[in-house]
């Protein structure tokens, strides 16, 4: 028995990406399933629409036509109201919700009857790294955080000697050392810039120092024990959170770009470089700000705008990162969903056990009701 999977057009403001290349289609049909996908879909990652249609897809031109009978709905964002109201009840949507701050989507597919999983709440455990979209798309963030910065930055990254005198290398700090901080750190070295990195987490450094940049933190006792047996990163005193600052604030004065990285689940991202530390970094100098859409690490970051300061520094606030490599952006998430619908599917039909620990992590609506226990 064949079962669905519709995948519509982004509509969220500038997404660029998509749930699905014909790679993934060849996939789905080789699961059983019938894909039907809107016109236009893989326009932001140069995918026409001749190729869905020649890897075994229908390509349809209105919503109605796509969503008509899909069990599973496939997205980058979560779906607009229009695109819910044509789902049958019972119908399956996999996404990036943005469910800790998109209340109003989460409650529209709980009131429509739809069973919705959010990519982002994957659990971060063996089983499922195939499916980590996090990871996948914080990685080419994290590289195109450098690129961005290189761009912006008025001189070279690499040290150039000519005849006509050295360029010096560029100064790249990074600060948080997850995954797209450990890409920025790998982008910024291949460019030839002196990187150096910090994070909470003292795990991290021989990782930093792997990639041949420099750790910086101040590594006294309470920084050795600043992290659980579960890799988390503990709270830290006061007494040492000046002593940090006072060591960063220093050694941002001298950098050229600096990137930071740091993302809390549910909660706004913490401000990592104050306004006065901007004041006094050096004119010409770039941060860009990968958390600007929580709010921002670095005080002063506008979501979706370059801020240039009064003493000549810009502040980044691009969004989407991802967006702005969309076509590999889609490949890895297309990917991502590909593994995640395997544990809808059983048999050629959908079958869905939600104690399954990884669905059971993800489910976020279901029966009419929101049933995520972190969205309460």
């Amino acid at each position: 028995m064949a079962f669905a999977i519709a995948v519509t057009r982004e509509r969220r403001d500038g997404e660029t990406r998509c749930a699905l290349t014909p790679e993934t289609v060849k996939k789905f049909v080789s699961m059983g399933a019938t894909v039907t996908v809107e016109a236009g879909t893989g326009t932001g990652s140069s995918i026409p629409d001749a190729d869905y249609a020649a890897a075994g897809a229908t390509v349809a031109a209105d919503i109605a036509s796509v969503l008509a009978g899909a069990d599973i709905l496939l997205k980058v964002r979560g779906p607009t109201a229009q695109e819910t109201s044509a789902l049958k009840p019972g119908a399956i949507v996999v996404a990036l919700l943005d469910a800790w701050r998109d209340k109003e989507t989460v409650a529209t597919l709980a009131s429509a009857g739809v069973t919705a999983f959010a990519m982002e709440f994957v659990p971060r455990i063996t089983r499922a790294q195939v499916m980590d979209a996090l990871s996948s798309q914080a990685n080419l963030a994290g590289y195109r955080a450098v690129i961005e910065g290189a761009y912006a930055y008025g001189k070279g990254f690499p040290m150039m000697m000519t005849a006509a005198g050295t360029v010096a290398p560029a100064k790249v700090f990074v600060m948080g050392v997850g995954v797209a901080g450990l890409q920025a750190i790998a982008t910024a070295r291949r460019l030839g810039a002196v990187v150096t990195a910090t994070d909470v987490r003292p795990a991290t450094k021989e990782q930093v120092e792997s990639l041949g940049a420099k750790f910086l933190a101040v590594e006294d006792e309470e920084f050795k024990n600043a992290q659980t047996a579960g890799g988390y990163a503990k709270p830290m005193s006061a007494e040492y959170q000046a002593k940090q600052a006072a060591l960063t604030g220093e050694h941002i004065k001298k950098q050229d770009v600096v990137i930071t990285t740091a993302l809390i689940p549910g909660r706004a991202a913490p401000v990592l470089v104050t306004a006065d530390q901007v004041a006094t970094m050096k004119p010409g100098s770039v941060l860009i700000d990968l958390a600007v859409e929580a709010g921002g690490n670095v005080e002063g970051a506008r979501a979706g705008e370059v801020i240039t300061t009064p003493n000549g520094v810009q502040i980044v606030g691009h969004t989407n990162l991802p967006g702005r490599i969309a076509a590999d952006a889609s490949a890895l998430y297309a990917k991502n969903l590909v593994a995640f619908a395997g544990l809808l599917i059983k048999d050629g039909a959908v079958a869905l056990d939600l104690e399954d620990e990884i669905l059971k992590a993800a489910v976020v609506t279901h029966g009419g009701a929101v049933v995520h226990e972190g969205l309460h």
